[in-house]
Order: C-alpha cells, then structure tokens, then sequence
C-alpha cells in the first residue's frame, strides 16, 4: 500500500470523501483539506489526552506542560512516585489524579501495552482502553485516530463535532447525526478531521495537537 493511504488524509480518500457527501466539498472549496493531525502512540499521549477530557486544549495543555515539567521524565513510575499535594500543584484535578494513575499501574502491570495495541484492530484497541479507569469513547476516539491514524472513528462525544455537524447539516439529536454520518463509512475520521479543520477556520484558531 502507498504510504501516504496508510494517513486518515491522502488524496484517494479526500477524492471519495468529497464526492460523498456536499458538506465536504464545500469545506475543501473555502477552506482546503486538513492537515493529518497525529501525534506518538504512547504513554505520554494517552496520559495528555485523558488530561484533554472535558476541557479546552489549551488548559489541558499548559496542565500536561506544568507536569511534564515537574517530572524527570514522564513515565509511569515517575507518575506513581507524586503525591496528591504535588499532583495539584500542577494543576491535575483529583480525579484525573486518579486517571493517571490507574493508567500507569495498567502499563506497570503489563494490563496494556501499547507496542501490541498498535497491531490490533480498532475494536480491539477501544475494548482495552475502556477497561482502564477514566478512559470512555471520546478518549479511545482521540488515540485511535491520532495515534494509530484508524480511518473510521466518528467521536460522537466530541463537542466541535456536533457543533459543526448541527452547524452544517440539519441533523440536531445524537441519533440523527449518528444517521447522517453512516454515509461517511469507511472514512468517518476523515469526515471528522474536515469538521475539525472547518470548525477552527472558521473561528480563526489553530489546533494543539
């Protein structure tokens, strides 16, 4: 396979996309297509994103940069080694405390490892990362699109998403969008990354990726 196919954003698939639906052509058309956003697969990433949940980019990551900064190296055991006291000095919320933690007993543990999550099928990555503490769909979504660049991911929990999607279409309810984006198969992470890419253009931000 040509490497650039193996990218959520390649030409093939940006020519299906487009003819499959209007919304994208018009995207295209004002804004141009998206970058491929991906980041490392890792501990790392998976720890910054479950940092993400729930907040905006920039918060989660002036959070992640407060404690990466704060460690010697970010890395399960030097996570397990801080206390609740120096947690909240770096901004971590007690609940993502706990998050992170249960993340770095699952690697500690041998429970995951993301050398083998990277050859598994995507259903198979999202029933290992919702058996961890503090990981739901959103969060599966995020790191099996960025991480391992999975082609048909549609996160329903992310709220840009459905923002764009209420804004563009006339699908309102979680169902009826849900409806709408079956037509978007086998390319519903690149359906998402041009939501992405129109919802920031259009309010002039850029993405922290």
């Amino acid at each position: 396979m040509n490497e650039e196919n193996q990218h959520i954003v390649n030409t093939t698939d940006i020519q299906s996309i487009v003819s499959c639906d209007p919304i994208f052509f018009n995207i295209q058309a004002q804004y141009g297509i998206p970058p491929n956003w991906s980041r490392p697969q890792g501990f790392i990433t998976l720890s910054k994103i479950i940092l993400e949940q729930q907040v905006s980019l920039q918060s989660a990551n002036a959070h992640f940069q407060k404690l990466n900064n704060y460690l010697p190296t970010f890395s399960p055991e030097s996570i397990m080694k801080l206390s609740d006291v120096e947690m909240k000095s770096c901004h971590i919320s007690r609940q993502k405390t706990t998050y992170l933690r249960s993340l770095s007993v699952a690697v500690l543990e041998q429970k995951i490892d993301f050398a083998k999550l990277g050859k598994l099928s995507p259903l198979e990555v999202r029933q290992q990362l919702l058996s961890l503490k503090g990981i739901g769909n959103w969060t599966a979504d995020i790191y099996l699109m960025f991480c391992l660049q999975a082609k048909d991911i549609f996160p329903i929990g992310d709220v840009a998403v459905v923002t764009t999607m209420r804004d563009l279409t006339t699908a309102n309810t979680k169902e009826e969008i849900l409806t709408h984006v079956e037509q978007w198969q086998p390319l519903r992470s690149l359906a998402t990354y041009f939501l992405w890419h129109y919802y920031l253009k259009k309010r002039n931000r850029s993405a922290l990726v």
